[in-house]
């Protein structure tokens, strides 16, 4: 990093001769050398940016697709139906391996600490901040490979033609863990409490902490059920002996957050279903949000809402619909009395049943699902959302058109009329809610947004305090607390509008895995938990198994993505015409059950990698 490039400099050197020593030997105006970025903290802070900027994510409102690697959605867009067609998951799907980056960080810190011009309590603040996004770069690496070399220094090569001085080997996973806790419990006095957003704050160090904590505390314990899924080096595996240290660390930095008075539960609206949609959109004075990536502060934008909104309401023609979650986690949202129940589409007898409303088979559900989910009969940006699948006949035969929104003439009527949803469900139109439902977390409701020239500015949450909670309910549960682990639980459930408490009897290890699934939804925590609670290959286990009829349990198979049509009944002078009835399905390009193996649980480390550094041993299993 001898320069740092603030511009792109012209070409007039190259359209002038090059015989004018005045001009060679004159400084440039374009280019600032580190001495001179370092005596000016604006531009220090540009630098710091663009590290904060580089910070990687698996899923995020940027790489939309990666949502549907699992059984939370459906991509309906005909690029990626390859991710509900592949049986195994790769080796490499998630792994990483930037020491480029970490480089980069270090070398900022080295410049930082020489920094003399600087102002000593911006000084402090930059190397804090600093060695939170190290912190993060590594967590994001431990989390995917296990131990890693752990480099805290820029290493420099002398040109002896002998580089084994710079091999490394790696890291225990555990030294990784306890880097990032330690490095938290060191900066968080060096950092302002809170008052930003995109900056590392207090808060921040701490929610980095407990969730790491919590990681490898579930990592230590959980682990022991795959012990094919360790190395005798611990370069992977967590000793069982370790596990109640970190989940006391993990709720140790929760509650020192809690009890900062920092952060509440963002409760601004009455409707509680608005209340949590409108927690992920809202950015003037949001109590919950901890540390995001917040587009409007780089001046730009991105184009979830480009892809994500309904078919029926884009703004641009070759847009939309593309994220269709699943029934899977539809159904697994509970009923307000804290029971567990799949739709009902027919009655304990297996009679179907006939609904008024589209909406009315989801009624009685926790508040968080149309606040997650845009259900059919759904009103979002004040219209509408058209889905139906198209009409039953008497004798059970569907009239429809492969058409949004086409028409078709009915039984006894000599005009055509639409036969199906402006927003589908139609098998294999991509595009649209081929199984019956569209995203609304993250969509932006501002109109424009979903405009290729405009795009969206809705940030993209890292931390917030609901997960912390649930962080802190997690840990006291495991350290075998269950009042304290519900009281945290219950904070995050009323909030969401559910109207009875939980019991201490009530708290038990499906309540932590199911109310993270809900709660969580969307926000890159669904391979990371089950991963670290060692149920990623029991869940995704390769077996094609109908839709779970048990959504609470922690470990029901979910291989496949599910989706519910919704029909009109017509049966004109019969009590239930124009009634609607579901079918549960599976979307056409959907032919392959996910199966998640022992060797996805640490991934791949390139062969490049080893060759080039002998010390490196291989991730098990591979």
């Amino acid at each position: 990093m001898k320069k740092i490039i603030l511009s792109i400099c012209t070409c007039l050197a190259l359209l002038t001769g090059c015989n004018d020593e005045e001009f060679l030997t004159r400084q440039p105006t374009d280019l600032l050398t580190e001495d001179q970025v370092w005596e000016n903290e604006d531009l220090v802070l540009s630098v710091l940016a663009d590290l904060y900027n580089r910070l990687p994510d698996y899923q995020s409102v940027e790489i939309w697709w990666e949502f549907a690697n699992f059984d939370e959605l459906f991509a309906s867009n005909a690029g990626d139906y390859y991710r509900h067609q592949n049986q195994d998951y790769d080796y490499d799907d998630w792994g990483i391996w930037d020491y480029s980056y970490i480089r980069d960080i270090n070398l900022f810190l080295v410049k930082a600490q020489e920094a003399g011009n600087l102002d000593a309590e911006s000084r402090s603040r930059f190397i804090a901040e600093a060695r939170f996004i190290r912190a993060m770069v590594y967590f994001e690496h431990v989390k995917r490979m296990g131990g890693v070399p752990l480099i805290l220094e820029p290493l420099e090569y002398d040109n002896s033609g002998d580089p084994t001085y710079l091999q490394h080997p790696r890291a225990k996973e555990y030294e990784i863990y306890d880097f990032v806790i330690s490095e938290m419990e060191s900066i968080k006095s060096e950092l302002p409490e809170g008052g930003t957003y995109s900056r590392a704050t207090k808060g921040a160090a701490l929610a980095l902490q407990s969730r790491a904590a919590l990681y490898a505390g579930s990592i230590a314990k959980y682990g022991q059920s795959t012990p094919n899924v360790s190395l005798p080096g611990d370069e992977v595996g967590i000793p069982l002996s370790m596990a109640s240290d970190y989940y006391t660390l993990a709720l140790a930095a929760a509650e020192e957050l809690i009890k900062s008075g920092t952060y509440q539960l963002y409760n601004n609206d009455a409707n509680r279903s608005e209340n949590f949609a409108n927690l992920f959109l809202t950015k003037n004075n949001n109590p919950e949000v901890i540390f995001a990536k917040d587009f409007l502060v780089q001046a730009t934008t991105h184009g979830f809402t480009i892809d994500a909104i309904p078919r029926s309401l884009r703004e641009e023609n070759t847009a939309g619909g593309k994220l269709n979650p699943s029934l899977n986690l539809v159904q697994s949202f509970e009923l307000m009395d804290n029971s567990f129940a799949p739709l009902p589409t027919t009655d304990p007898s297996g009679a179907v049943i006939y609904y008024e409303n589209p909406q009315d088979i989801f009624s009685g559900r926790d508040p968080r699902l149309a606040g997650t989910v845009i259900l059919p009969g759904s009103t979002f940006r004040g219209a509408e959302v058209d889905i139906w699948a198209g009409y039953k006949l008497q004798d059970g035969s569907i009239v429809t058109s492969d058409q949004l929104g086409g028409r078709a003439t009915l039984p006894g009527q000599t005009d055509p009329e639409q036969v199906v949803g402006y927003d589908g469900p139609i098998a294999n139109l991509e595009w649209s809610a081929q199984n019956g439902f569209y995203l609304r977390k993250y969509v932006d409701t501002q109109v424009g947004s979903g405009q290729r020239g405009t795009g969206s500015s809705v940030w993209w949450i890292r931390f917030r305090y609901a997960e912390v909670l649930l962080n802190a309910a997690e840990a006291a549960y495991e350290l075998g607390d269950p009042v304290k682990a519900v009281n945290y639980m219950n904070q995050v459930r009323r909030r969401a509008g559910m109207p009875i408490d939980l019991t201490p009897a009530e708290m038990d290890f499906d309540r932590i895995v199911h109310e993270r699934k809900v709660e969580l939804s969307f926000e890159n925590h669904i391979l990371w938990d089950l991963k670290r609670w060692r149920l990623a290959h029991q869940v995704w286990n390769g077996e094609a198994v109908p839709l779970t009829d048990t959504p609470g349990d922690a470990d029901a198979i979910s291989t496949r993505v599910f989706g519910l049509k919704p029909y009109k009944i017509y049966s004109p002078g019969s009590p239930n015409h124009l009634k609607y009835v579901f079918e549960e399905f599976i979307p056409t390009p959907v032919f392959n059950a996910h199966r998640f193996r022992l060797g996805n649980y640490y991934s791949k480390i390139s062969d490049n990698i080893l060759t080039d550094n002998p010390k490196i041993v291989r991730n098990p299993n591979h």
